[in-house]
């Protein structure tokens, strides 16, 4: 039996200082075997924010595997977010995209993050058929019988809104990790937990996403998922300070980008603890 606390969406800057107090805590106490960090390190990828994430990932004293978030590429300095993207990220820079071997749990990571792209929003994901590939050579490497999971920053579905995809290449994605019998994909960005299975070509696959332990929150207060996985079997207990129980902390499908829920339809936990005004930016 392994034990994976999975977090996302840090955003040093708009950081919620109780929250991560307060999981620091529960790694210190809980002792889990890894933590998963699904991207959003930053809110806006300054120097400082970097280094009070580095600072506070490091002081965590467990494995750790990062996913970089749209957030966390450079947004003031064009020649820097295509070239050097991730210079200001070297104080953690080998937890960066690592694959951990746990004891027969491999946790494989999927970048969904791209510098550029063929529309106007870049914050929302791309799966390249080069991630892809790397990812799935990585996962057929692996020993026969291992479990993978696989960590990325954005949900790997292409539910548009408005014509937009959320994430480009996503059900190509789904349907290869699916036919490598893949246990779950973790994710954030969306800033609500969920636990979904998605079907595809290739069979079910599921997907479990992390809230936020930042200010900027959507439908529900600051979390984590505090995971225990047993061969392929997977618990998931979505722990936060205001000890909602699991099932009212996470949402019912994936919302087609990562603002608050404004309309009617858009997913929400019911604890619906949406915001009377949406979070800060800046």
């Amino acid at each position: 039996m392994t034990r994976l606390f999975h977090i996302s969406d840090l955003h040093f800057g708009l950081e919620d200082r109780a929250a991560l107090d307060w999981f620091t805590d529960c790694v210190r106490t809980g002792r889990p075997d890894a933590v998963l960090i699904t991207g959003d390190l930053t809110m806006r990828a300054r120097s400082r924010e970097f280094a009070a994430a580095c600072d506070w990932i490091g002081a965590l004293d467990v494995k750790v595997t990062v996913e970089v978030g749209n957030h966390d590429l450079p947004y003031f300095n064009p020649f820097e977010r295509f070239f050097y993207p991730y210079r200001r990220i070297r104080g953690i820079e080998r937890l960066v995209e690592r694959e951990l071997d746990l004891a027969g749990l491999a946790v494989v990571p999927l970048k969904t993050t791209a510098r550029a792209q063929w529309r106007l929003d870049w914050s929302k994901g791309w799966v390249t058929g080069k991630a892809l590939d790397r990812t799935l050579a990585a996962i057929d490497a692996l020993p026969a019988g291992t479990t993978a999971l696989v960590t990325a920053h954005h949900p790997l579905v292409e539910a548009g809104t408005r014509g937009r995809a959320l994430t480009r290449g996503g059900n190509l994605a789904l349907t290869e990790l699916a036919r490598r019998g893949v246990a779950a994909v973790l994710t954030g960005h969306v800033h609500d937990a969920f636990d979904l299975v998605m079907e595809t070509a290739a069979g079910p696959i599921r997907m479990i996403g992390a809230g936020t332990l930042s200010q900027r929150i959507r439908s529900t207060p600051p979390s984590f998922n505090d995971l225990t996985v047993e061969g392929k079997a997977i618990d998931v207990r979505v722990r936060n300070l205001d000890r909602v129980p699991t099932p009212d902390m996470q949402i019912d499908d994936v919302p087609p980008d990562a603002l608050p829920p404004r309309e009617p339809g858009e997913p929400v936990a019911p604890v619906g603890a949406v915001p009377d005004v949406d979070p800060p930016v800046h």
